[in-house]
């Protein structure tokens, strides 16, 4: 809907923060040795409302701030969606190869000489703005927005970079623009499903960025974006890691190697490696101990529920079988839920579905915790358990919200019975299946 050369994307509750922001991209887009191929400046995502442990990870610094530094060494960032200028000619093509559109006032090139008043203007304005404007055009496939994905913005960024254009992060020290962010659990893991759903869009398509992907951007970068292309297989190792090891624990079982063998080490040594890695990124790039440590609490929670139920969703929906349709991220703030926000307590509140997976882990883990523990006080040590017991240690100090929202909390934001009560039947079915496995 415009002929500018320069187009701002942003997200509708986001908004300025420097006026001085079209500079830098001016900056940028001048710059001779590398405008012939530029097409777009990301500037990460900030965020204004979080509470001081940002207690649902909504500022996704890794996601914003961190992955976009390592892209910014290959062909450039992704596009995630808001705070991004675009340049108008990578709409229409790669940098060699203008794809023409079928209504020439459109072309990237064309100059208005009419006023936007005038009525052939708005007729036209009124035939491109329809709805089955796209139909029977290279609109979606070939040139502007690419459709086909629930994240149009990650899947066009793609798709810009295949063709042969490169990306820009900036990250100025004063943020460039703010938004809201999501203020209850059940939202948290409702827009982070829809991208799992998404993101395999992408990856079940012809455009997979582990083929198609290294075929025409390379295999750094083809790698780079297989990093959130599948990011819903993370659902797999999560629920593992969060009910096997413990149901085993439960039985007396050891899954894991023995204190003295070779594999205890190495084991030990990954773990602590990738731990250790992740906390120091993100301390570096300015964040706390505290908000790590919701960070990689959420990153545990996603694994149960979004991408877990994103996966199942998207495996339905590929074989015809309908689900819920899109839903907005809400972000409407309640007097009580923001009071709770600010003091940093989960909201549960509704009987979302995503609860269930996410609760049982925490009845299954406290019940094989306490097994545990009793078993060692009775001087039973069988060799190998003790990986075990601090593994499902670790899941339960995760759990600590969950267990006050089922058993201390009486607020609107406590787990709800149903959840509760369901939970606790599908965990004790899971344990009796363990028992006759073990």
């Amino acid at each position: 809907m415009t002929n500018s050369s320069v187009i701002l994307t942003q997200d509708c509750d986001m908004y300025s923060n420097d006026p001085g922001t079209p500079l830098r991209v001016l900056c940028y887009l001048s710059d001779p040795e590398i405008k012939s191929s530029l097409a777009f400046i990301q500037f990460p995502q900030r965020f204004h409302g979080l509470n001081e442990y940002d207690t649902y990870a909504s500022e996704y610094k890794r996601l914003f701030q961190i992955n976009p530094l390592g892209f910014d060494g290959l062909k450039g960032p992704n596009y995630v969606g808001s705070g991004c200028f675009f340049l108008r000619r990578a709409l229409f093509g790669g940098p060699s190869t203008l794809v023409q559109p079928e209504i020439s006032e459109l072309n990237p090139d064309h100059a208005v000489n009419r006023p936007i008043e005038s009525q052939n203007i708005l007729t036209l304005a009124h035939h491109v703005a329809g709805c089955n404007y796209e139909n029977q055009t290279q609109w979606g496939s070939k040139i502007g927005f690419r459709y086909g994905s629930l994240v149009e913005d990650y899947y066009t960024g793609y798709r810009l970079q295949c063709e042969g254009w490169k990306s820009l992060f900036c990250d100025p020290e004063r943020a460039a623009f703010l938004g809201d962010v999501p203020i209850t659990l059940v939202d948290v893991l409702g827009q982070c499903k829809r991208w799992g759903i998404g993101l395999f869009e992408v990856t079940f398509s012809k455009y997979n960025t582990l083929i198609f992907g290294s075929q025409s951007m390379g295999v750094w970068m083809s790698l780079a974006y297989s990093h959130y292309a599948f990011w819903p297989f993370w659902c797999i190792p999560v629920s593992f890691y969060c009910f096997l090891p413990q149901l085993a624990l439960a039985n007396r079982v050891s899954i894991f190697p023995k204190v003295l063998e070779p594999w205890f080490f190495l084991y030990v040594f990954l773990v602590l490696g990738a731990y250790g890695q992740d906390f120091l990124d993100f301390v570096l790039a300015g964040g706390t101990v505290r908000r790590w440590w919701n960070a990689q609490r959420l990153w545990m929670m996603r694994g149960l529920t979004c991408f877990l139920f994103g996966s199942v969703d998207y495996m339905l929906k590929s074989v015809g079988i309908a689900t819920h349709g899109f839903s907005l991220t809400s972000k409407v703030l309640d007097n009580a839920q923001s009071k709770r926000y600010g003091q940093g307590i989960f909201e549960f509140g509704v009987p979302s579905p995503l609860f269930v997976p996410l609760t049982m882990a925490a009845i299954i883990n406290l019940f094989s915790f306490v097994l545990g523990m009793a078993g060692f006080v009775r001087g039973n040590t069988e060799e190998g358990l003790g990986l075990q017991m601090i593994l499902t240690g670790f899941i339960v100090l995760n759990c600590l919200p969950i267990y006050g929202a089922i058993a201390l909390r009486n607020d609107a934001g406590k787990m709800p019975t149903k959840i509760t009560v369901v939970s606790t039947f599908m965990s004790v079915l899971l344990y009796y299946i363990s028992s006759l496995v073990f």
